[in-house]
């Protein structure tokens, strides 16, 4: 059996954004920017700093690609990321583990009306990045994921498969979670099920953002629960 017809039934679709460097929609899909908050909703605060959030991302869930509509509820998913220096939250607070408190990542419903806030003085507030569309591209785990998943190819097929670019790196919606250290998902806090992935955000890619030593985060929901979301990275 060749590697092709080992790996078809694992082939996944990922996404690129493509962007513009404009602010867009305040309920569209972004990078940074001006978050859609509810009714009279203030901006989020860290709560080990009280300092503003910056927003990493925003996805309006119903500007996602056709196939996605309802896969991952109904509203909007925002993840906001305290990036502090003074005291250091990142560190302090373990941000790179999924559900530390610097960190806040949610789906809400998009309410009638938006709160009306300034964008805060935040400092080293990263530049808006309008989400415009979606790029389809398909996409393989790695090693590690593909053999505790029964995938039979020896390693040389392994680093072809890498070296062609699976699973892919850089920002991309769904597809296969681009592993820096071993397989980490978390679990659901209500049920015990392993989430799943909803966005990869890589270092210096759409963010001029970079995790640790070009570390590479993942935004994951729990399949059943999806008002359960969490935020983790790793780096070499």
């Amino acid at each position: 059996m060749n590697k092709q017809s080992t790996l078809a039934r694992f082939k996944r679709i990922a996404w690129k954004p493509l962007v513009t460097d404009q602010e867009g929609r305040q309920d569209g899909s972004k990078f940074s920017g001006m978050p859609w908050l509810n009714g009279t909703e203030e901006w989020p605060r860290c709560p080990n700093c009280h300092k503003h959030l910056q927003l990493f991302l925003q996805l309006n869930l119903y500007d996602l690609p056709t196939v996605l509509l309802g896969e991952f509820g109904d509203g909007i998913i925002q993840l906001f990321y305290c990036t502090s220096q003074d005291p250091h939250c990142e560190v302090e607070c373990e941000a790179f583990f999924p559900f530390a408190k610097s960190v806040v990542v949610r789906l809400i419903p998009k309410e009638n009306k938006p709160s009306v806030v300034a964008i805060p003085a935040i400092e080293d507030l990263l530049p808006p990045r309008s989400i415009i569309g979606w790029q389809e591209n398909y996409d393989y785990p790695n090693w590690e994921e593909g053999n505790s998943l029964g995938i039979e190819m020896d390693e040389i097929e392994w680093e072809q498969l890498s070296d062609e670019g699976f699973p892919g790196s850089g920002d991309k919606l769904g597809g296969w979670p681009h592993w820096i250290q071993g397989v980490e998902y978390p679990d659901c806090p209500d049920c015990g099920d392993r989430m799943r992935l909803v966005f990869q955000i890589d270092s210096n890619d759409n963010l001029p953002i970079e995790f640790g030593d070009v570390g590479c985060g993942h935004i994951t929901q729990c399949e059943t629960h999806k008002e359960r979301l969490a935020f983790g990275w790793a780096c070499g």
